[in-house]
């Protein structure tokens, strides 16, 4: 809501400079976003009438002007304003005056001819950032008088951040009884006299939606001159308020919003046919709006139509066809109250919304609909002349405003203040709430102009913001306090992220609902019975829970890309949702686990004279699992997903159970979400990462390690992991590690064969191995290695 300071004032007018009032209504919840000045400082510009222009002798673009500034001699100023002509009364800087941008008027010669002032643009002034010309001033403008004080430009435009549950602030009337309310000022409102009908004519009003329009005002107002002048007072508001002057009817119907926070409309009266309808579109009818949009209508928009065609968009905008022209001679004006579930997101359906439906689906004070109608009757006879029909009303029931209770006990103990019955009734009667009281307890009446009264919370609120939020005191809580206690089976969740960000990862943060394209991309999930999509999404791209954070990093490395990071380590540590049969879960017929995920791009190690420039692969974040997890159980099979590599993707096994995926970037991925190269990704489950086996006492040996080499060749086909999984089970008791050195292929070894060297670890806690004890392991190793897996020691 953007308004003038002076406006205001004419309302309410506390005892408070500019900045304190501004800070009063932001401590009581209306947030000044902004104060502009209307005009930059500027002195010694006063109002000056052009008596005479020539050219000037020695430029075709200047003009030599005698200017009368009051003093009763004439001024000679030159000037090269295309528009500057006799007659006219201008703004005229006088020598010694001071514009904006520090520029200083003296007496100059132009081109030879001496000049004592300058005439002035809006523009020069600070007024606008552009003018084509000479700031043009009415032919009333009193000269010598001083141009700030008649144009009022000592004044400041206040721009108010409200919260949906305010839209009685949407109004100059519903600003000024919060000041009022604020300050103890009194608050000083326009005199509205109801118009006495001088003419018989009136449509009839026909209310079929009763539901959505309970009041509709209507009334005939024929001979009037819509060609006249807006008064520059009108102009002059409307356009510190934001809205641009159009003609004086529209004007009117605006300002009168501005002022009451009703909102009007004025048909032509000519081009309306009978009745005048308030009634549900028709599926499909065709409307053309007064922005030139044509619309197909759905049946569950409100319409305001005659006998023959739609006429406007009920509480949103009017329709061409019936709009009122600079030719129009007799009106049909309308105020109504429409019931903001019939108003609210129809506007947006067609990628628009408009001042009128802002503050229909919000809510308009129904109590002063007719009001509204008698101010902007007074102002079009004011202005425009005429003469007025009787008002017309339609009826339904209108919302009914139930009383709240308000304990001040219970207040009291919310805000954390001393209340007595005293100030909470004083503050009551400021906001001009009705109530009776019966001891320390209220009941409150909800004016027409608050639809956010509903509980006695929303009086409490009230009360704390009277006060004013900077008044209530921040007061440290207090409470008791015990450690808990850390399990030993358990890893701290900030080790687990201290150790990430030791190998270099950043950590991440991502929304947890995110594109439909993700799930499909990087998880699979298309059909609605496996994507779990939002009722009400914030945006249409983050419509759906995620089963996987792959997205997110992904995403996150796309960003990062375009800011030319060529090196990129992330982890995120966040929920994945999926659908659960278990009803036991906190959100029934839902699983939410915590996932562990991790994304890896560029070069393996930061760039440095020593380290080179190879790409991170598989291995490296292999690596980190493998140094990340408490234990040496950690097993990879190689895994089919739809996110990663065909053939560069592995199951991740913990203890024999899969807990998650690492892999390489699918290719298509990376040329549909245009990456340079492919990243490295793993996911795993949290759970599992956070367990820990206690330590256990084993005995450490004081007798010397024996180590033996053995080479077998084997076929191409056998994978070291079967090897040892294996060999595991079979292994003397005296064999204290195995573990692969070389793997050859070439010269001296058979086509689909490869050699591997295998060291053997050997070692007892009582004594030292005999070589006859190694020889025997060696050799039930070797056998092994033949029975199971067709192996060859090799020469």
């Amino acid at each position: 809501m953007k308004f003038s300071e002076s406006w205001l004032r004419s309302f309410v007018n506390p005892a408070l400079s500019s900045t304190e009032l501004s800070h009063s209504l932001t401590m009581a919840g209306l947030e000044v976003e902004d104060m502009t000045p209307v005009a930059p400082a500027f002195t010694s510009v006063i109002v000056a009438q052009v008596l005479s222009v020539s050219k000037h002798p020695d430029a075709d673009r200047l003009n030599v002007c005698q200017v009368d500034i009051g003093s009763g001699t004439p001024q000679q100023i030159v000037c090269g304003a295309p528009n500057v002509a006799a007659g006219l009364k201008v703004p005229c800087a006088l020598p010694g005056a001071k514009l904006p941008g520090d520029f200083k008027i003296k007496i100059a010669k132009v081109r030879g001819i001496e000049s004592s002032g300058m005439l002035c643009s809006a523009k020069e002034l600070g007024i606008t950032e552009e003018a084509s010309g000479l700031l043009i001033l009415p032919a009333d403008a009193p000269v010598g008088t001083d141009i700030r004080n008649y144009l009022a430009l000592d004044d400041t435009i206040f721009e108010i951040k409200l919260t949906p549950n305010r839209a009685d602030c949407l109004s100059l009337q519903g600003i000024a009884r919060e000041v009022g309310a604020i300050t103890g000022a009194t608050v000083s409102l326009p005199a509205i006299t109801p118009v006495a009908a001088q003419i018989d004519e009136a449509r009839t009003l026909v209310l079929k939606a009763g539901d959505a329009c309970p009041l509709y005002c209507g009334r005939s107002i024929k001979d009037v001159n819509a060609r006249a002048a807006t008064p520059e007072w009108m102009r002059r508001h409307l356009e510190r308020s934001g809205l641009r002057s159009i003609s004086a009817l529209v004007d009117i119907t605006n300002y009168v919003m501005l002022e009451l926070g009703q909102p009007l409309h004025a048909f032509d009266d000519s081009k309306l046919a009978g009745a005048v309808q308030v009634r549900m579109a028709e599926e499909g009818e065709r409307l053309r709006l007064l922005n030139g949009q044509e619309i197909t209508l759905a049946s569950d928009m409100l319409l305001i139509a005659d006998e023959q065609k739609p006429l406007a968009l009920a509480g949103i905008m009017g329709g061409e066809e019936s709009a009122v022209t600079l030719d129009t001679r007799h009106l049909f004006l309308e105020s109504a109250f429409f019931a903001p579930a019939a108003i609210a997101g129809r506007a947006r359906r067609f990628g628009f919304s408009s001042d009128a439906s802002h503050r229909f689906e919000r809510g308009v004070d129904f109590g002063i609909t007719q009001t509204a109608m008698e101010r902007a009757t007074q102002l079009i006879l004011e202005i425009c002349g005429g003469s007025a029909g009787p008002v017309q009303i339609a009826q339904g029931t209108l919302p009914a405003r139930p009383p709240v209770r308000l304990r001040t006990a219970r207040a009291a103990k919310v805000l954390g203040l001393p209340l007595d019955s005293a100030k909470v009734a004083g503050i009551l009667r400021g906001l001009a709430l009705e109530f009776t009281q019966d001891g320390e307890t209220f009941m409150v009446t909800p004016p027409s102009w608050r639809f956010d009264m509903e509980i006695e919370e929303d009086l409490i609120e009230e009360i704390a913001r009277l006060i004013g939020y900077d008044n209530i005191p921040a007061v440290a809580p207090q409470a008791a306090l015990q450690m808990l206690p850390q399990p030993e089976q358990e890893r701290p969740t900030a080790r687990i992220r201290q150790f990430m960000a030791d190998r270099g990862y950043q950590e991440v943060i991502n929304f947890a609902f995110v594109d439909t394209a993700w799930e499909a991309d990087f998880a699979g999930k298309t059909g609605d019975n496996e994507l779990i999509r939002l009722a009400n999404p914030i945006a249409s791209q983050m419509a759906v829970m995620r089963s996987s954070l792959f997205g997110g990093l992904i995403d996150n490395l796309v960003t990062n890309i375009k800011r030319q990071q060529n090196r990129v380590r992330l982890f995120e540590l966040g929920r994945v949702f999926a659908r659960s049969d278990d009803h036991n879960q906190a959100v029934a017929g839902y699983s939410q686990p915590w996932h562990l995920a991790g994304l890896a791009f560029g070069q393996a190690l930061p760039e440095t004279w020593s380290s080179g420039k190879r790409s991170v692969d598989f291995y490296d974040l292999k690596g980190d699992l493998e140094a990340l997890f408490p234990s040496s159980s950690l097993r990879f099979e190689k895994a089919s997903h739809p996110a990663l590599h065909p053939g560069r993707s592995a199951h991740i096994l913990f203890q024999g159970n899969p807990v998650g995926l690492l892999g390489e970037l699918h290719p298509k991925w990376v040329q549909k979400y245009d990456l340079p190269a492919a990243p490295i990704l793993f996911e795993i489950d949290f759970s599992v990462l956070k367990a820990q086996a206690v330590p256990a006492f084993a005995e450490f040996s004081k007798f010397p390690a024996v180590t033996r080499d053995l080479a077998v060749i084997v076929d191409q086909e056998v994978h070291w992991q079967a090897i040892i999984d294996g060999l595991q089970t079979t292994l003397p008791r005296l064999v204290t590690g195995i573990h692969l050195f070389d793997v050859y292929t070439g010269k001296g070894i058979p086509e689909n064969k490869k050699s591997l060297a295998l060291r053997v670890v050997m070692q007892d806690t009582q004594r030292t191995l005999l070589d006859s004890e190694v020889d025997a392991a060696l050799q039930n190793i070797a056998s092994e290695l033949e029975n199971k897996f067709a192996a060859q020691l090799r020469a």
